[in-house]
């Protein structure tokens, strides 16, 4: 896995279109390095001083960039990864709400036999603060440099705990937006283990929801790799009816798999502490980093 550095280039996917044009500039107004657009057509124009592509093929060779950001509407979002990881791109953010799942599972085997990595679909994306970087939609003031890595499969409530971090003195090193469908690019484990050989990274907030079993594995895995740095998470959906979706294709109980208490319960007997409302998540970071 890796993440852009200040000043590293970076491709929008259908930045021509309503939101890879608004998110351009506010990506730009971050201090990210936008280099290039694709999209397919639109050759020659530009956006926000950017260079528009037919191809990402045709951006990467240009710009040299490595990481896509996609805005691509979701019965395109399966041609738009392929081209992006044909070409060499090694971080892939994919925006997208409501990506089929087969198309979903063909990404996630192409970016495995390509060494690459998608985060998403239907997520936020990537921010690494400290490197005035940022890849995707979440609202910068929320964000500071800092030593605490944050990823979530809920958008709305990685902003939300974000900002509590933040108002209380809790910068972050890193934060993910991994996605709500029930397919991901990226999971749970393979985020921690990415952020516990950061250096920078003193600790970790995992913020889960209802739906699956990714915090379940999660939980088994930290207790086999005996982490070193503290952790501290937050499940949504206590209250969650079962069998209804709750906002992610992924938040949904079936039976009492993949309850918020199932996972509560595995994360605490793996040693991590289970905040139960996100104002809680700082007091207990401050607890763990004591």
């Amino acid at each position: 896995m890796m993440l852009p550095k200040l000043g590293d280039p970076v491709i929008v996917q259908n930045i021509t279109g309503r939101y890879g044009r608004l998110h351009t500039k506010l990506m730009l107004d971050y201090g990210t390095n936008i280099a290039a657009g694709a999209a397919p057509g639109k050759a020659g124009q530009s956006v926000e001083g950017v260079p528009v592509y037919d191809t990402v093929a045709e951006a990467a060779e240009k710009t040299k960039a490595k990481a896509s950001v996609a805005f691509v509407p979701a019965e395109f979002t399966l041609s738009a990864g392929v081209d992006a990881l044909e070409a060499g791109v090694k971080l892939l953010v994919i925006i997208t709400e409501h990506v089929p799942i087969r198309d979903e599972l063909k990404l996630v085997q192409l970016a495995q036999s390509k060494g690459a990595t998608i985060v998403g679909p239907n997520c936020p994306g990537v921010i690494v603060p400290s490197q005035k970087v940022k890849l995707g939609i979440m609202p910068a003031p929320s964000y500071r440099p800092g030593n605490v890595a944050v990823y979530s499969r809920s958008g709305t409530l990685m902003y939300e705990i974000a900002g509590q971090l933040t108002a209380n003195g809790f910068g972050q090193s890193v934060a993910a937006g991994i996605g709500g469908d029930p397919i991901n690019g990226s999971t749970p484990v393979e985020w921690m283990d990415f952020v516990q050989g950061m250096d920078e990274t003193k600790a970790v907030v995992v913020v889960g929801e209802i739906g699956g079993d990714a915090e379940e594995r999660l939980a088994r895995h930290i207790q086999k790799s005996g982490y070193r740095k503290p952790i501290v998470a937050y499940i949504a959906g206590r209250h969650a009816p079962k069998e209804k979706k709750m906002g992610h294709a992924g938040a949904i109980i079936y039976g009492n798999v993949g309850t918020a208490d199932s996972k509560i319960k595995a994360l605490s007997g793996a040693g991590v502490k289970v905040a139960m409302t996100p104002s809680e998540v700082p007091v207990l970071l401050k607890q763990a980093l004591r």
